[in-house]
């Protein structure tokens, strides 16, 4: 079964990670097993350090969930080695007729070539006017030819050479023109193999009777070969003795590994004219091949979004994705669905909470570490209880997880925002920290929050924070940057902001503001106080 990945927002937070970590833990312990939970990028500090206190590994990273080749049903014919004689290769592409192409690999699997059943054709076609054949191996000959030799078991013979000839009986000489080295096809004429033997022929294939026991253990140059075959079938299975790799298509080969987007195949694809094309994993090994009708309707990577609902915060390529599922506690924004689906938006103060009643109504308890976790995951969204988000079923939730795990929310509150306010991070890092963006209005606008304790180390830095902002600003086309420096003692958030300075005096009420920057007293909540502030400016 495909994996069902349960992601968080770009740039993640605590509750966006434990969140994603808590509904895939949930189905998969109700027996469905393939969720997978995921994260749009590496966790912060205070996420780091949670996971290791509860001994978790971090989920893995997501990068996108465009449609690859991995996702498509593609077509795994067995891939033959480059000595392979042309008949096992037909055998196969004969038993499929779905299969337009084989591929041929080198023993380490990486790929030599491609065969066709037109390849094969064509070799067989231009036989008839070239009846010549070069180091054709004597396993693969004695193989075809169901035969085996007769000479003396001294006579040593690797690989046979020459022009092919079938020695019919008649009147006059039946080997005249034949030239030293060729091979002769012959039935049991005894004067054919004397005088092929006294010509020097490369090799003797005696057809359908007795007359080999004649020569059984002769020992010769020429290799002497018995088959049940007759002369006709002899003749045409010398040719497809041949190893695939003397005729199977090197040059200009087109292929795809499983990482690659189906878009990017689709375009190459219309650009060439093969049927099939090889697919190769990140080893180059060669792991099957793709055809024309397996991108008319590929399967789509399944999703479930948790903690947002925008697409701005989103994984790339959301709209190849199926969505499974939302889980989130934020506004209703811009994530359209082709078809229902499962959907629980909730005021609360953290996704966790939510999460954790799913676990409460299905009467699962969530194993110490789990509930440890995300009891810390509700304690980072609230702010430690204070956030104008946090409702008394979040409290409530988070106690009860904290029963389970036998932790102290107090203690553990100090120690995560501590070992979460790391203040001399790269300015790059720390804009990057919990950062959202939103579209409102026309407006486009990018916010980060970092919850400190000590803002006032944070401001010193202002100066290498501004021109940073600005590039950023500028680079993605923002109306408004704004970082939140948010100070869960002193219960406010110091606003650093680049932007229109009056919509910020409107938007928060505040007086004058110098350098960029003002404190607003009780606002902790990027998400019910400083966004839905702007919402109301801008209408």
């Amino acid at each position: 079964m495909d994996p069902i990945y349960v992601c968080g927002h770009r740039n993640p937070d605590t509750d966006s990670v434990v969140s994603a970590m808590a509904y895939a833990a949930l189905h998969n312990a109700l027996g469905n097993n393939e969720y997978v939970a995921a994260i749009l990028g590496h966790p912060n500090d205070e996420s780091r350090f949670l996971l290791e206190r509860f001994g978790f590994e971090a989920p893995i990273l997501l990068n996108t969930v465009r449609t690859q080749v991995r996702d498509i049903d593609y077509d795994r014919p067995p891939n033959l080695g480059a000595s392979v004689p042309i008949s096992h290769a037909w055998e196969i592409l004969h038993a499929d007729e779905n299969l337009s192409a084989v591929p041929v690999t080198h023993e380490d699997g990486r790929l030599y070539g491609m065969i066709t059943a037109g390849g094969i054709a064509e070799s067989d076609m231009e036989s008839i006017h070239r009846p010549v054949v070069e180091s054709v191996p004597v396993f693969n000959l004695l193989s075809a030819l169901e035969g085996h030799i007769i000479n003396s078991e001294d006579d040593a013979f690797d690989t046979i050479s020459g022009e092919v000839v079938i020695a019919l009986p008649g009147a006059g000489a039946c080997l005249r023109g034949v030239k030293e080295g060729s091979i002769v096809i012959c039935g049991q004429q005894e004067d054919v193999v004397e005088e092929a033997l006294c010509l020097g022929a490369s090799c003797i294939i005696i057809c359908q009777g007795s007359l080999s026991e004649k020569y059984l253990g002769l020992s010769s140059r020429t290799c002497i070969i018995s088959t049940p075959c007759d002369a006709y079938r002899a003749a045409r299975m010398i040719y497809q003795s041949i190893p695939v790799s003397r005729i199977c298509q090197t040059q200009g080969l087109v292929y795809f590994h499983l990482n690659d987007f189906i878009d990017d195949v689709r375009d190459a694809v219309l650009q060439s004219r093969y049927r099939s094309y090889p697919i190769l994993d990140h080893r180059e090994r060669v792991v099957g091949t793709l055809s024309r009708y397996h991108l008319l309707r590929p399967r789509r990577k399944r999703v479930v979004l948790v903690d947002h609902n925008e697409k701005s915060q989103a994984v790339s390529g959301l709209d190849q994705a199926e969505i499974v599922a939302i889980i989130d506690h934020h506004r209703l924004a811009d994530v359209q669905t082709g078809a229902p689906v499962f959907m629980r938006n909730e005021p609360v103060g953290s996704t966790t909470t939510i999460v954790a009643t799913m676990f409460q109504e299905r009467g699962l308890q969530p194993s110490e570490k789990m509930a440890g976790l995300m009891a810390a995951a509700i304690l980072s969204d609230t702010v430690l209880f204070k956030s104008p988000t946090c409702t008394p079923r979040d409290r409530r939730m988070a106690e009860r997880l904290a029963r389970i795990a036998g932790i102290d929310l107090e203690t553990l509150g100090r120690e995560m925002f501590s070992a979460g306010s790391n203040t001399d991070k790269p300015v790059g890092e720390l804009l990057n920290t919990d950062f959202k963006e939103f579209h409102i209005a026309g407006h486009d606008l990018g916010i980060c929050q970092i919850t400190c304790l000590d803002i006032d180390k944070m401001l010193t830095r202002l100066p290498e924070i501004l021109p940073a902002m600005e590039e950023m600003k500028a680079l993605r086309g923002y109306d408004m940057l704004l970082m939140m420096l948010t100070d869960v003692l002193r219960c406010g958030t110091e606003l650093v902001f680049l932007g229109e300075e009056e919509a910020v005096k409107q938007a928060y009420n505040t007086g004058d503001i110098i350098d960029h920057h003002v404190f607003l007293p009780g606002v902790v909540s990027r998400k019910k106080q400083i966004v839905p502030a702007l919402a109301a400016l801008w209408g």
